[in-house]
């Protein structure tokens, strides 16, 4: 069988645009390491808690009804992939949402889901 390569686009212009916007390598990675630590419900209330706040692991556990066990698991692989950054206050370590690429790609997904849910009638 031919390689599709070998044909000739229909649309040459629009197939040049979307080679130009094809993620590199690393960045597909760096892509699909984010959206596989988000696709847990557990890490996605986190992210969401986490929205213009910061708080201590204890309270993230309280706010999940989970324990504090579980939570700092989640925490700790939220941190790995560069999507929650800890900051010590005296004994408490609180967590924030991270300030770089990850952190702008959640505010477009959280903003997006925002538009989803459905508001109440005042």
């Amino acid at each position: 069988m031919e390689p599709v390569t070998n044909q000739p686009a229909i649309d040459p212009a629009a197939v040049a645009t979307a080679e130009r916007q094809t993620l590199s390598p690393i960045s597909e990675r760096r892509m699909r390491r984010l959206l596989e630590v988000l696709c847990d419900g557990t890490r996605l209330k986190i992210v969401r808690a986490l929205r213009d706040n910061q708080l201590a692991a204890s309270d993230i556990a309280r706010i999940l009804e989970r324990s504090r066990s579980a939570t700092s698991q989640h925490l700790r692989v939220l941190r790995e992939a560069d999507v929650v950054k800890p900051s010590r206050h005296g004994n408490v370590v609180r967590y924030q949402l991270a300030s770089d690429i990850n952190a702008e790609i959640l505010e477009d997904i959280g903003r997006a889901f925002d538009r989803l849910e459905p508001t109440t009638a005042a």
